[in-house]
């Protein structure tokens, strides 16, 4: 996964993996799946991302340990 924060055009770009987008998807306005050719989502785009997120050029993430 790689997480890119673009503040000249203001958009937060989160690639999930690293395929071909066959098709992107605004259901909501502002934010934009990419799917791949089996309409998985590989990737979200968020526009506005400075007025969506507190500060998105200090993006934190968290693992979950895994449950058996």
């Amino acid at each position: 996964m790689k997480i890119k924060y673009d503040s000249e055009v203001d958009v937060l770009r989160i690639t999930l993996k690293d395929v071909d987008i066959e098709e992107s998807d605004e259901e909501t306005p502002g934010i934009i799946l990419d799917l791949d050719s089996s309409q998985n989502v590989v990737g979200i785009e968020i526009l506005q991302a400075s007025k969506r997120i507190d500060n998105p050029q200090a993006i934190e993430y968290m693992i979950a340990p895994k449950t058996i």
